[in-house]
């Protein structure tokens, strides 16, 4: 399993006039009041330039870790699968990804929570090639296809198993082919390695835009999400073994309190704000379609961090009907996750 390890800068830096005028006064220490050293945490990440991890991003590139005297170092993994091993192998302390990964770590008797809630939606749609399919608009087209998840086990794979499911079609009808995340999922649809794709944006607002693509499945608003979850259903979250919450709580704060001022940040940001702030890179050669897709998906971050009262249980129905087996495992929701950090974040910032 190859990985970039990614210091801060790799998360880009505001330039310094937005710095001057927007961003400085939420990070600035009056004279004289030290700034703890709470030294460095690693976060695995499952495609960093994806718009699921774009709270992450922004409390790292507008300084809001820093300003709590933490450095966070990024390893990037094609997808949030193979992030949270990374976790469990002792190569990062905590991992972004989605919630229901705490559920499944549970279940192997592998303590996990989520420490503040970054997506109140899982931001997935599931499309079918316009090449292999001209005029397909249904579920129907991918029966015998060979359909791109960013890897096996991962959301994008719960996400396409359940979207089958509720259209009639089980696994074995279709097979699934790990793609990783952004540009190497891209490639793989478009050179036919893969007939559909189950994947986050800006990948799929790329693909739909350039005709490529038809979207038959959609999780990228509210609505949508609730209409098929049958529930809240949380999406990208930051996550720690139970270990680190323990052991370092200080760090877990700090954390928790970057996101959730990342969070207030967005509800207020401009477009113009956002594209000085992410990494070039990030844009997928696309800056329009990049502004598109955030668009679409404002919505679903969450305002303040907290986890929905009904989040874990609609997670768990979830696994349970897509997974075999799923259903019979005795689980504690409640040590899935934890909202204490974020309550103390949100009095600090006021959300």
């Amino acid at each position: 399993m190859t990985s970039s390890v990614l210091n801060r800068r790799a998360f880009g830096a505001v330039s310094a006039l937005s710095a001057a005028a927007v961003f400085a006064p939420a990070i600035v220490r009056s004279q004289g009041e030290s700034i703890p050293a709470l030294g460095r945490v690693t976060v695995a990440v499952g495609g960093q330039g994806l718009l699921y991890y774009l709270p992450l991003a922004l409390a790292d590139s507008l300084g809001f870790f820093r300003a709590q005297g933490l450095e966070v170092v990024t390893r990037d993994f094609p997808a949030g699968a193979r992030a949270l091993q990374a976790v469990h192998d002792g190569a990062a302390d905590v991992f972004s990804g989605a919630f229901e990964h705490t559920l499944r770590a549970q279940a192997r008797a592998l303590p996990l929570r989520s420490l503040v809630l970054m997506g109140r939606a899982p931001q997935l749609a599931l499309g079918v090639s316009t090449r292999v399919s001209p005029g397909g608009k249904d579920f129907g087209d991918l029966a015998g296809r060979r359909i791109g998840v960013s890897s096996i086990g991962s959301s994008t794979h719960l996400a396409a198993s359940l979207m089958l499911l509720r259209a009639g079609l089980a696994s074995p009808d279709v097979t699934f082919v790990g793609v990783g995340s952004a540009g190497n999922a891209m490639n793989a649809f478009r050179s036919g390695q893969v007939h559909a794709l189950c994947h986050a944006d800006p990948v799929m607002t790329r693909l739909e835009q350039t005709a490529d693509m038809r979207i038959v499945g959609d999780l990228r608003s509210l609505k949508a999400a609730q209409e098929v979850f049958g529930g809240a259903m949380p999406g990208s979250s930051l996550c720690a073994p139970q270990a680190f919450v323990q052991k370092q709580p200080a760090q877990a704060q700090a954390l928790v309190d970057g996101i959730v001022h990342a969070l207030k940040w967005l509800q207020t940001a401009a477009l113009a704000d956002l594209v000085k702030t992410v990494p070039s890179a990030y844009l997928i050669g696309d800056r329009s379609a990049y502004l598109a897709a955030f668009s679409r998906v404002r919505e679903t971050y969450s305002a303040n961090g907290q986890m929905p009262d009904d989040g874990p249980a609609t997670a768990h129905r979830v696994l349970s009907r897509v997974l075999p087996g799923f259903a019979d495992t005795k689980l504690d929701l409640a040590r899935t996750y934890t909202n204490d950090f974020v309550r103390k974040a949100r009095q600090k910032y006021n959300v």
